[in-house]
């Protein structure tokens, strides 16, 4: 990189909601300004009137909050910059640069006249620091339209003021404007203004190779943070959609991000939006969460849980955290009851204590009695997993293990599918254990 201030700019239309493949590129330019010691701005293109929505523009900003990449100075609103384009638009028509002319509508009602670039016809070279030198013959693009009045500039001209303006020196964005790049020279040529060096990434795909659909990784990415997903995660993915560091290394900080980052090794090729890998890495995020803010998330994604107290809820956390990819997992637990045992204890028929229907009621009780006697005899201060594993395993071998230990768990969680009868007993501890014990054998018992 050369010794001039490097200048990106993540600017998005606000038209609709942006989805993976934007905020890629808002975190190219995030990075590159950052590991040159550079400036990154956001610059929302709301010109277009009818389509763009406060609500969108707003939904961009949070975003660039939730993923942590903050931009220097103040948001600029491509609509409050009017009187910039206007003058712009006076100067190459005053120099011959430009013209108005005089339109055929197409439909009744229509434009009677815009304003064109005057087309010098010429080839334009660019460097491209993905794709290298790329030529352009401008002839076959005509005099093209730069605005529809002189209150309303089209794309070509806006993007080209703004950027010159803002002193904008490295442009990052989808390979779909390559074919816009030569105008945007054509443009900075007339204006004197210089021109950026120019980085098109490739397309973000779905899995079969199609546009990026709703379904398909199209989501607003708050709709990933609403299902549980960690910005850390989803900076993480996004870096290595279409990028390859050169390593085997897939797990990277943005602070790793932006020392081992090169634009070089952005492949060509269309990238590939993969859901499943997405989750694999947000999994490895949430097994790095530490158990100082376990269980402040588990209360948020669970709010019912906020009864339990202190002690159950850090014993229940590292549990759930094993078994989760997204936060909203836990919610999804919370709903389908699977914490109910927690808070209360189950009811049941005595027949479902039964392990495969081999046991009768009154063999299933021994084995309870036995369990309610071997337990009974330890400390509450070391009623965890491990001991109480130890304490009934060599009886639960000689019975048979389902003989016990599914009596067992179904009696403590009133569940067929659940933690083990260990876990459970140490997330209970061993008073309500052993009431439940006794409360399971006491109705197997009952003639």
């Amino acid at each position: 990189m050369s010794s001039q201030k490097v200048i990106t700019r993540f600017a998005p239309s606000p038209t609709g909601f942006l989805h993976a493949g934007n905020y890629r590129t808002a975190l190219f330019c995030y990075i590159l300004a950052r590991q040159n010691n550079g400036s990154f701005f956001v610059r929302i293109e709301d010109t277009d009137k009818a389509r763009s929505k406060k609500e969108y523009a707003e939904n961009i900003l949070e975003t660039l909050a939730w993923m942590g990449l903050s931009y220097d100075g103040e948001v600029v609103y491509q609509s409050a910059r009017t009187e910039k384009h206007k003058a712009y638009l006076k100067k190459l028509v005053d120099e011959g640069k430009a013209f108005v002319s005089k339109e055929t509508p197409k439909e009744p009602g229509g434009r009677t006249e815009v304003i064109r670039f005057k087309n010098p016809n010429k080839k334009v070279t660019f460097h491209d620091l993905i794709r290298g030198d790329i030529t352009f013959d401008t002839t076959e693009l005509g005099d093209f339209i730069i605005a529809k009045s002189f209150d309303e500039p089209v794309f070509h001209l806006a993007v080209v003021a703004d950027d010159f303006d803002m002193g904008i020196t490295h442009v990052i964005r989808g390979e779909d404007h390559i074919s816009n790049t030569p105008r945007h020279i054509l443009i900075q040529e007339a204006l004197g203004a210089p021109t950026p060096i120019y980085s098109h990434v490739p397309l973000v795909l779905s899995p079969d190779r199609s546009k990026l659909s709703k379904r398909k990784g199209a989501l607003p990415l708050t709709a990933y943070r609403d299902q549980g997903y960690l910005p850390e995660a989803v900076i993480n993915f996004l870096a290595l959609v279409g990028w390859n560091p050169g390593t085997e290394q897939e797990l990277f900080t943005l602070e790793e991000l932006i020392k081992e980052f090169k634009m070089e090794r952005i492949n060509k090729a269309g990238a590939i939006f993969n859901e499943e890998k997405l989750q694999w890495i947000n999994k490895e995020y949430i097994k790095k969460i530490p158990a100082s803010e376990q269980t402040a998330l588990l209360t948020k994604w669970a709010p019912k849980l906020t009864s339990l107290d202190a002690t159950t809820l850090s014993k229940l956390a590292p549990i759930v955290f094993e078994r989760i990819s997204t936060l909203s997992e836990i919610t999804q637990m919370s709903e389908s009851s699977e914490f109910d045992y927690l808070l209360n204890a189950p009811s049941y028929m005595p027949e479902a204590l039964l392990w495969k229907g081999k046991s009768t009621k009154d063999e299933s009780a021994n084995h309870l009695s036995k369990a309610i006697e071997l337990l009974s005899g330890l400390s509450e201060n070391t009623f965890d997993r491990t001991i109480v594993k130890e304490t009934v395993w060599a009886y639960a071998e000689g019975v048979g293990r389902g003989q016990l230990l599914w009596p067992m768990r179904y009696s403590l969680s009133g569940r067929e599918k659940s933690p083990d009868p260990f876990i459970l007993a140490e997330l209970l501890g061993k008073k309500e254990t052993l009431n439940r014990l006794t409360y399971a054998r006491d109705i197997l018992l009952k003639k």
